[in-house]
């Protein structure tokens, strides 16, 4: 879809993916960007320097509330849907999880077909895939998943293919690796790592690995991703899901080190007892997104955690 002129909205802009995908719609020329959401994950904050610009508008609400996207879409051409409860919600609310995730997905998709929206850029997750059978794990990797968040979002793809086989409706998913960057908080399962570890270090305390670090993961910096989706939103190609990631596999312990590097601390990781873990090796192909969208990852690992680690460093009033 051609972005000139065009007004777009993001349910749950606010959010870190989200207000990053605003950041990146503000270069291009789309007329309007009505930012949609409840402020549960997002941020305000997040979206500061966004809204001085004329073409940002922001509508507090839930997509749980249909008669609030009712009001919200109309004249919308493209749509991006990020809002969702994430892991560690699911699973301590698995009732919340399938209505807001799935429901509030129906409502978005009967409002968007409603208002005619000409294509929707949905957020799904590589939680799909559960572990690995094989890396890289291209799109056709079976569906794994033993979380309901993971579930809620099987569920909302097939949604989505239903919805397009049925109705034509215009749409790609974007199945994210692990996403870590500025404006990131405690919530991201995979990467709250990265936040936990910098506390310990600013208070000069060791940095803690659960396990014996050797989980392995994709880790992508939040504007490739938010890159890739204004990318999505653009393609030709429609019924299609996407892997979001470097291709590139990352260990616990050599994330650490990194986060130990940038910093200058000469502190040691303490190892302690397994926790939790849902998924332990996850490495995701980036060959059909290369080809069929244009779009490769650009931000090595070490440059998007010193970003990271120079945006923590300026929250405690210090600079780097």
């Amino acid at each position: 879809m051609d972005l000139n002129g065009r007004k777009v909205m993001l349910v749950g802009g606010a959010g870190l993916i989200g207000s990053h995908i605003v950041d990146k719609l503000i270069e291009t020329p789309v007329a309007e960007i009505v930012v949609f959401d409840n402020f549960v994950r997002g941020n305000k904050d997040n979206l500061a320097a966004a809204l001085r610009s004329p073409k940002v508008k922001l509508i507090e609400a839930s997509m749980t509330d249909r008669a609030a996207l009712d009001r919200a879409m109309a004249g919308v051409d493209g749509l991006f849907l990020l809002a969702s409860l994430w892991l560690g919600e699911c699973v301590n609310d698995p009732r919340s999880a399938w209505e807001v995730n799935t429901l509030g997905t129906w409502n978005v998709i009967e409002a968007a077909r409603a208002h005619n929206v000409k294509r929707i850029v949905y957020s799904s997750s590589a939680s799909v895939y559960g572990n690995a059978v094989v890396t890289p794990m291209t799109e056709e990797h079976p569906f794994n998943n033993r979380t309901t968040y993971g579930a809620t979002k099987i569920a909302n793809e097939q949604m989505f293919r239903a919805m397009n086989e049925q109705h034509k409706l215009a749409y790609v998913g974007m199945r994210y690796m692990n996403i870590y960057g500025v404006r990131m908080d405690y919530e991201g399962t995979y990467v709250s790592v990265i936040m936990k570890v910098l506390d310990k270090l600013f208070a000069g305390e060791r940095p803690v690995i659960f396990g014996d670090g050797s989980q392995v993961y994709d880790f992508i910096y939040v504007e490739d991703a938010a890159v890739a989706n204004v990318l999505a939103m653009q393609a030709d190609c429609v019924d299609e899901f996407f892997n979001v990631g470097m291709g590139i596999g990352t260990s616990i312990n050599d994330l650490v080190l990194k986060l130990i590097e940038l910093t200058g601390s000469s502190l040691t990781p303490e190892y302690k007892a397994e926790a939790q873990s849902f998924v332990t090796h996850r490495i995701g192909s980036t060959e059909k997104a290369e080809r069929l969208l244009g779009f490769r990852a650009t931000t090595p690992l070490h440059e998007g955690l010193q970003k990271v680690v120079s945006w923590r460093l300026a929250q405690r009033g210090i600079h780097a």
